[in-house]
């Protein structure tokens, strides 16, 4: 088995789909970073919606410029994120006894939603992944109310672990089938 470590070299060159670019954040993304984060659309998965105001005044020039992250670009403009991060070990839901496994997140824009984008995306991300931590699992946990993402959790590989309580509702934690 791989031991745990940070990416490979970072950021990748771009990531292309048949739609869809994913790249590394750039300070034009800014906008965008403060839209998802303050859509109540977005936020009734993520804990809530951030105030507008206090998202302009807290996000750098350039969010979200680190190992892990990729902005999902259409046509020119970002309409979401994808993050490869380690798993909290404090955190319920693991394969490793020690924790720490890689965990794939995402969050799309409302308009971006219903279109398969998020499939696309997150499925050239796997594929990277693959190639780069080969051997390495990959987690990924999300409330089981969610039913667009469960259906996409399915789309992907992802088999049910376990469930568990976390943020005051039911989650599921599924493993990629290799």
């Amino acid at each position: 088995m791989t031991e745990p470590g940070p990416l490979t070299a970072w950021p990748p060159a771009p990531l292309k789909t048949e739609r869809l670019v994913l790249r590394e954040s750039e300070a034009r993304d800014r906008a965008a970073f403060v839209e998802l984060f303050a859509s109540p659309e977005v936020g009734t998965h993520i804990g809530g919606a951030r105030p507008r105001d206090e998202l302009q005044q807290a996000m750098p020039e350039v969010p979200g410029r680190r190992p892990g992250l990729f902005v999902v670009e259409l046509d020119g403009a970002m309409i979401g994120m994808i993050t490869l991060d380690r798993r909290d070990p404090g955190r319920p839901g693991h394969v490793r006894p020690e924790g720490g496994e890689f965990e794939l997140g995402y969050m799309f824009l409302p308009v971006a939603w219903g279109h398969g984008y998020a499939a696309e995306a997150c499925a050239a991300v796997l594929d990277w992944f693959a190639a780069a931590r080969p051997g390495e699992p990959l987690v990924l946990s999300t409330r089981l109310a969610n039913d667009r993402a469960m259906r996409l959790a399915a789309k992907l590989g992802f088999a049910e672990a376990e469930r568990f309580e976390e943020y005051g509702a039911e989650q599921w934690f599924g493993v990629l089938s290799s």
